[in-house]
């Protein structure tokens, strides 16, 4: 009995030696709340935050609103021609212009602010599929650099 008993406790410190071994558990460092926030610190109310999104998405529609919307970016006058009576058909208003504003050079359209709203995504979309090189942009509607 007395060796298994010293047996029992030579494994005891082989095995207290072994785990010794691998690399010691050290507390993790856990970094201060206010470092992960930043500047959303402060408690705001609901009401607040939703003030604050209207004010936001007023002043992109504002925004919107200001710039024209321009379709093409074609490199041949033919197709952007094409584009033009194709609008012209929908009923829309447009005006071929040069642009040689930095990236967004070539023919564009310019669709006039009353016909604006004739263009929705699903047109666009339509639109894009029939001119393979299509692109639509709202720009200032002054201001912008034409070749005529």
């Amino acid at each position: 009995m007395r060796w298994l008993f010293l047996l029992l406790l030579v494994l005891n410190v082989f095995y207290y030696v072994w785990h010794q071994q691998e690399a010691p558990l050290r507390a993790k460092e856990v970094m201060p709340l206010s470092l992960y926030r930043g500047s959303q610190q402060d408690i705001r109310l609901l009401s607040e935050s939703t003030d604050a999104v209207e004010r936001r998405d007023k002043g992109r529609v504002a925004d919107a609103e200001a710039g024209c919307l321009y379709l093409g970016g074609f490199v041949r006058r033919e197709s952007a021609q094409g584009l033009e009576r194709r609008l012209g058909e929908l009923g829309v208003e447009a005006k071929l212009q040069v642009l040689n504003a930095p990236g967004s050079s070539g023919f564009w359209l310019r669709i006039s602010p009353e016909s604006k709203h004739l263009l929705d995504d699903p047109q666009l979309l339509s639109l894009a599929k029939e001119f393979n090189e299509l692109k639509h942009k709202i720009m200032p509607c002054e201001g912008v650099a034409t070749v005529e």
